[in-house]
């Protein structure tokens, strides 16, 4: 499977990220076989509050990069209902320009409770994409809030969409989601207070201190729905990863997210070794004793790691 999806074979990798998202058993023997192959894609994160134009946006970007001849992954990320479990997986109804290019690979991921913006699962699904050949990954993120800023560790360059309309001067102050931007993309421009959110956001990046040498985020404004301002967008990529590989940033931001997912997968781990702590006796027990103050629930903590590592 993974030799047919290196060939290009769109079942082959839509079978692997499925086993990925169903945490499979052989889900290991996968990742072993897909690691020579991996690390050569440019990983772009999308994010913004909902309404933005991400999806839009996403496709107009993906039209760029196909004229530069770049095989194009895109992993959009949509919202799970906490009441059904379910989740409408509709990004991909304004990608349908794309639908039939064999070189473009669509994959639409339910984020299944997790915060963040990103799905669980979302660092091996780009793992898949990488290996299967993909130049650019493009990862859009669901509609997000101030503080999901969980793209930034995945993406070698983060892209945040702000649209006229959604805040005044203050919004853009504050921090969070408009701090992890190394491009800013002011969409829907052609709308009345385009100008201001521009100036608004150059005074909030004005604040913010930067070492010697460092990346400067630009703000590019850009109507995504006629493509305008798009093939700045990408030439601004292009600038920043550039700038990534000669200061030596890209292998600390690589490093960086290994290290986060290495964390993730062992944690996740010992919680199964774990087992159902509620089914536990020991935790009523040692609820009733805080509950009635007779101990405190560090202290109860520390009992109940005690029990279990025994």
């Amino acid at each position: 499977m993974v030799g047919r999806a290196r060939e290009g074979d769109a079942r082959a990798v839509a079978r692997l990220i499925s086993l990925v998202e169903d945490e499979s058993p052989l889900l290991r023997e996968v990742m072993k076989a897909l690691a020579p192959h991996a690390g050569h894609a440019q990983i772009i994160g999308i994010t913004g509050s909902p309404g933005v134009g991400k999806s839009t946006s996403t496709s107009a970007l993906v039209t760029e990069l196909r004229k530069a001849g770049k095989r194009v992954g895109i992993l959009a990320v949509d919202p799970s209902s906490p009441f059904s479990g379910g989740a409408l997986l509709g990004d991909r109804v304004r990608m349908q320009d794309h639908a039939l290019d064999r070189e473009v690979y669509i994959r639409s991921m339910a984020s299944r409770g997790h915060l963040g913006g990103l799905a669980w699962t979302t660092p091996q699904a780009l793992r898949v994409l990488d290996a299967a050949g993909c130049d650019v990954i493009l990862i859009e993120t669901v509609g997000v809030g101030q503080s999901e800023v969980e793209v930034a560790g995945l993406a070698d360059t983060t892209l945040v969409l702000i649209a006229p309309g959604m805040g005044d001067g203050i919004q853009a102050a504050k921090a969070g989601i408009l701090e992890i931007g190394d491009l800013y993309v002011v969409n829907k421009a052609d709308r009345d207070g385009a100008d201001q959110v521009r100036r608004d956001l150059r005074s909030m990046l004005a604040l913010a201190e930067r070492p010697e040498g460092s990346w400067k985020p630009p703000i590019i404004k850009t109507v995504a729905q006629k493509g305008d301002g798009v093939d700045e967008v990408v030439a601004a990529i292009d600038e920043h990863f550039a700038w990534l590989e000669t200061s030596g940033e890209l292998r600390k931001r690589r490093t960086r997210r290994a290290r986060d997912e290495i964390e993730a997968i062992a944690v996740t781990a010992l919680r199964a070794r774990w087992g159902d702590v509620h089914g536990r006796s020991e935790l009523d027990e040692l609820a009733e004793s805080v509950g009635a103050g007779e101990s405190d629930p560090y202290t109860a903590a520390d009992v109940l790691l005690d029990a279990f590592t025994d």
